[in-house]
């Protein structure tokens, strides 16, 4: 909880600032559209938590999500009765691509940044020869209404945000999330304990590309079918995870610290937009981020270094 309150410091004087420039922004509903509109990252950071902190990187979700998107529009063609088999096969096909990368990287022994960059550069390649770079076809109402519909008063993207959460939790609780620990924190050693590392860390990038279908599917239908839908997502989730305290090399950080990040990046965003700030600094701002992220965690580093000498 400790290394929690820092992002959650940040993110409450975000929304304060927010809320002094749209005072809308304090009413239920335009609170619960911001939450809306952070939720796939919001998830897609979850996803990605669970590969950092295990000493590793998923570039591929952004164009996991493209790909996703444009797979579902094309197969749905606007028919309501396809809506759940397609979803289903979205599902299948997120847990397939991080079964892919995990046994890769793990088996193989290819560096996840190159295994999950050559993913990514497949993806996208797939797309744009299936499309040319138009996607064609439509999604159904119903698939778009877990982007955009709601429940009574309460979104669908938020409820399902808040199961991703509870379960991202649970998992992170669970035997399964000390063994990711101490596979991101010393991988020799926790080998020697018994642990099995590359099982771990297979199901590590298996939840991660689980998070990109989820995210695919509230994405698609609160901002529709593009070619361009996931684009930058990969890294808008890792800057995210790093804002969070999340350790980049793994062994330290909580996934809700993690999630924090990413409504505090989205938070962020939406200032910049209050005050007519150029959206293209979104990439500046997530740069700036990350190369600061990695340069205290060097700093930190040498420290506990000569503090256990």
């Amino acid at each position: 909880m400790r290394r929690t309150l820092p992002i959650l410091a940040v993110l409450t004087v975000l929304l304060v600032a927010i809320a002094a420039a749209n005072p809308l922004f304090l009413e239920p509903a335009g609170f619960l559209a911001f939450v809306k509109r952070a939720a796939p990252l919001v998830i897609l950071a979850a996803g990605q938590y669970f590969v950092i902190v295990s000493g590793e990187f998923d570039l591929s979700v952004g164009s996991l999500v493209t790909v996703e998107v444009v797979a579902a529009a094309r197969l749905i063609d606007g028919e309501e009765s396809a809506t759940w088999w397609v979803l289903l096969l979205l599902i299948a096909i997120g847990l397939l691509v991080g079964l892919v990368n995990g046994v890769i990287t793990t088996a193989l022994r290819v560096p996840s940044f190159i295994t999950t960059l050559g993913m990514m550069l497949i993806l996208s390649g797939a797309v744009f020869l299936w499309t040319g770079g138009a996607p064609r076809g439509a999604l159904s109402d119903s698939f778009r209404a877990f982007g955009r519909g709601n429940l009574g008063p309460v979104p669908w993207s938020v409820l399902i945000l808040v199961v991703v959460a509870g379960t991202g939790i649970a998992l992170m609780r669970s035997d399964f999330g000390k063994r990711l620990m101490a596979t991101g924190d010393n991988e020799r050693a926790a080998a020697l304990s018994g642990i099995g590392v590359h099982r771990t860390r297979i199901l590590a990038f298996v939840v991660s590309g689980l998070a990109a279908a989820v995210a695919a599917i509230l994405l698609g239908g609160f901002a529709g079918v593009s070619a361009q839908v996931g684009q930058g997502l990969e890294f808008s989730a890792i800057t995210a995870v790093v804002l969070g305290g999340v350790v980049l090399g793994g062994g330290r950080g909580s996934v809700v610290a993690a999630m924090a990040g990413a409504l505090t990046l989205e938070a962020l965003f939406t200032l910049l937009n209050l005050y007519g700030i150029s959206g293209a600094l979104e990439y500046t701002v997530q740069g700036v981020i990350i190369i600061a992220a990695v340069a205290a965690g060097a700093m930190r580093f040498p420290f506990r270094l000569r503090v256990s000498t």
